[in-house]
């Protein structure tokens, strides 16, 4: 467990690896390091991984404010240039990718490839049925609607599944004890500006995945992503909703060695 003061924050993240090239993991709202624990227990014996917590999320501080995705992205190229792991590999999910979609079009020097998942580059779309929820949070915490929110990220054959009740349960449990302070990361991503005009400067190539189960960012929010990036692939997640990590996770990592291993071919093709 490290912790390194960026930007004005005390920011928890957990290296694993001493490869020559670095993954730097970035989670989804509600959740932390641990969206990825799979990812980098596959990849940690090839690469320095990086996982790190949001301010608000995790076992990172909680200020009062900097909760928008311009404060988050300074976050992230802060700790990036404090760890001194640049130009390296980001992975984003859902709000760690609203991040790493602004960190690769503003920061391409620091952006070796940009790795999508389950994310977003419009503006939020179900602004009212998040604000409600964010009103709840305030007033009650977040157990009162934990099963409506696992609703929101996993799809159907993760929640219906009945060898993974155990899984499910532990994640219900933690979405149900998070801190009433969590309404500031929830605000940042529900009032989010829109930054697809933008990804015509994301250079990096760019990996984007989307589970075809997910209903917070559907498929349709990925092609539209890989259609405005140049140099991006597109891969479907069969039987995942919006945490493919954790509910594909083979599939997810086969997706990611692959993209990562053509980008290695490429490279060595131009040495050549």
């Amino acid at each position: 467990m490290s912790f390194v003061t960026v930007n004005g924050v005390k920011l928890h993240y957990e290296q694993s690896g001493e490869g020559e090239e670095t993954i730097l993991f970035s989670h989804g709202l509600l959740f932390d390091t641990r969206l990825f624990e799979k990812q980098v227990a596959y990849f940690q014996n090839r690469y320095r991984c990086i996982a790190y917590d949001h301010r608000g999320q995790g076992q990172s501080q909680t200020p009062d404010d900097g909760f928008d995705m311009d404060t988050l992205t300074e976050d992230a190229l802060q700790l990036i240039k404090t760890l001194n792991v640049g130009p390296c590999h980001v992975v984003g999910l859902s709000m760690g990718g609203f991040v790493g979609m602004r960190l690769a079009a503003r920061h391409p020097e620091l952006v070796k490839s940009l790795i999508l998942l389950e994310t977003s580059a419009d503006e939020e779309t179900n602004v009212f049925k998040y604000r409600l929820l964010s009103l709840i949070f305030r007033w009650f915490g977040a157990g009162p609607v934990a099963s409506q929110i696992m609703n929101v990220l996993f799809g159907q054959k993760f929640l219906n599944d009945p060898q993974r009740k155990a899984e499910r349960d532990f994640w219900r449990h933690e979405i149900a004890r998070y801190p009433k302070t969590i309404v500031r990361a929830v605000a940042g991503v529900i009032e989010r500006q829109p930054i697809i005009a933008e990804l015509k400067n994301i250079t990096a190539p760019t990996l984007v995945m989307v589970g075809n189960q997910d209903v917070a960012t559907p498929p349709d929010k990925a092609e539209r992503i890989h259609n405005h990036i140049g140099n991006s692939k597109l891969v479907v997640i069969k039987g995942a909703g919006h945490s493919a990590s954790l509910e594909e996770p083979e599939q997810v990592n086969a997706a990611i060695e692959e993209f990562l291993r053509d980008l290695q071919d490429d490279f060595s093709a131009d040495e050549a």
